[in-house]
């Protein structure tokens, strides 16, 4: 087990101490330590999931507002003359 020093503000310090005077300080300051890792990885992960999807779109075939009309039309018409909902 290792022993870590940091600095902290006073009223910090204090706000700590009495909030869990009763409870084991090092454990709870374990577990904050060990979510602040599974958060920064998670930060990290989104981030190269976003670069991920950016770097997907910028290959992708830009397709206009028309052409998506067109299409939607397209395939409404079997659908109208059939009589379907």
């Amino acid at each position: 087990m290792a022993t870590v020093n940091f600095s902290v503000p006073d009223e910090v310090k204090q706000a700590f101490n009495n909030e869990f005077a009763q409870e084991n300080k090092s454990a709870i300051l374990t577990r904050l330590m060990q979510r602040a890792i599974e958060e920064n990885r998670m930060k990290k992960r989104r981030h190269d999931a976003i670069d991920a999807i950016l770097a997907l779109r910028e290959k992708q075939v830009t397709i206009s507002a028309d052409d998506i009309n067109n299409a939607r039309e397209e395939l409404r018409e079997p659908l109208i003359k059939s009589g379907a909902k």
